[in-house]
């Protein structure tokens, strides 16, 4: 048999049609993410050698907040006993009773393991549940600021209808903001703590929208869908001080079968990495998303499965972990409360919200429309941002990124990934910016 060579086709010769999308419409539709955008800006500099005090990043800086060392321990041990294989697409069956446990004992929350199910943290169970339950077209109620609830329903489908929520709330929504909103909606989406704000529930206001839900599911016939409720609670191990973490399930028991709670390891215990996390709720919707996950193998590692649940049962360790964490998170927080405080008191036009829960400290920098030295006027909140990065090398995410429209001046303070020496002098750095623009006018 004779082979023949087949020449290379030049590459000026393969013609691309240009008339037609070559992606589908929800890829074309798609937004690239401000805040990785911003990331990449930040480690240009960093490459050059330029000091930036970075409070972008939602992460944890392995130095300043590691894992704990018992799940790493207890990781190691699973790769080392040769637990590398598949797990249940579900998640392994001891992890979804650790958690149900772990929810009855630290929340006072009753599931059965059967009611939970484990996935590559949270985001693939936030989608998996915008999947789940939403069709082409249903509505989605949302506040902003938040994180990524308008890209899940382009995602999806679905039609988003925020809900703006001012510093006057704490950038958290009520029952009378929600009260229009919902009427005919598919799905109610809320994080407590807040990303990015730093706030959290009280059981007063969250309890007044549990009963928004459950009116509006009593007044529902037969023929309609209900009201969910996505409840977003990936902070809750992360209040701080008096403030305590509230659940609706807890606060109106009849909201069980219309709540699905998301959850992980990546906050709570600095462990963004290792990717497991979790959703909880009504039996009947759970097994429909289990039945998602397992097509789209967003399936948590099984070492890191196995250690999560080993953590679980140690209920000592994670307060001994969390008592460090928690005075680490509050250093850092309160000296950027009372560096705005002080700035404050002296005339700056700089505010902040007392810090209550997560990473995140919200600032208002009111900037807009001020003059730099160098007599560039800043025109909102993505000048007032560069200005900031490179006067001062202070890296901070504007509220705009979560959805909020207008120049309000509020902005994202990530400490997860910062040293307090680091914060500290960016503190400095950053007063002596805003110092500079007052002196400019």
């Amino acid at each position: 048999m004779t082979l023949h060579a087949v020449p290379d086709r030049p590459a000026s010769s393969v013609s691309v049609v240009t008339g037609a999308p070559r992606v589908s419409r929800i890829a074309a539709a798609s937004r690239a993410s401000q805040i990785l955008r911003i990331a990449a800006e930040i480690r240009a500099l960093v490459a050059v050698g330029r000091p930036v005090c970075n409070l972008t990043v939602g992460d944890f800086n392995p130095r300043q907040f590691p894992a704990p060392a018992a799940l790493v321990a207890a990781i190691q041990e699973a790769l080392s006993a040769g637990e590398t294989n598949y797990p249940p697409s579900s998640g392994l069956p001891v992890l979804r009773e650790a958690i149900a446990a772990f929810y009855a004992q630290r929340l006072g929350i009753h599931y059965t393991s059967d009611a939970v199910i484990v996935a590559a943290g949270a985001r693939p169970c936030i989608y998996t549940a915008f999947r789940t339950l939403l069709d082409p077209g249903d509505a989605v109620v949302f506040p902003v600021p938040s994180w990524n609830n308008a890209d899940y329903c382009q995602l999806v489908g679905a039609t988003a209808r925020p809900v703006t929520c001012t510093d006057a709330m704490s950038f958290l929504p009520t029952r009378a903001a929600l009260a229009r909103a919902i009427r005919g909606a598919r799905l109610l989406v809320l994080n407590s703590p807040l990303n990015p704000s730093g706030t959290a529930f009280d059981e007063a206001t969250l309890g007044e929208i549990c009963d928004l839900v459950l009116e509006e599911n009593t007044a529902r016939t037969a023929a309609d869908r209900p009201l969910f409720l996505l409840y977003d609670q990936v902070y809750w191990m992360l209040t701080l001080g008096r403030t305590r973490h509230v659940h609706p399930v807890v606060l109106r028991p009849d909201m069980e079968p219309y709540v699905i709670s998301v959850d992980a390891i990546s906050k709570a215990f600095a462990s963004t990495g290792l990717r497991v996390g979790w959703v909880t709720g009504p039996r009947d919707v759970v097994r429909h998303m289990a039945d998602f996950v397992s097509h789209i193998g967003a399936w948590a590692p099984r070492p890191g499965q196995l250690g999560t649940a080993r953590l679980f049962g140690q209920p000592e360790v994670i307060d001994a972990y969390h008592q460090t964490m928690h005075r680490e998170l509050a250093v850092r927080l309160d000296a950027i409360h009372s560096a705005c405080t002080a700035m404050r008191a002296a005339g700056l036009p700089v505010d902040s919200i007392p810090p209550v829960s997560t990473i995140y400290a919200s600032v208002r920098l009111d900037l807009d429309g001020r003059r730099t030295p160098d007599g560039t006027v800043l025109c909102g909140s993505e000048d007032v941002r560069r200005y900031l990065l490179n006067a001062a090398g202070v890296a901070v995410i504007p509220f705009q990124a979560f959805g909020i429209t207008g120049d309000t001046g509020w902005f994202r303070f990530s400490v997860g990934a910062v040293s307090k020496s680091d914060l500290e002098s960016g503190l400095v750095r950053l007063r002596s910016a805003v110092e500079a623009l007052v002196a400019s006018e």
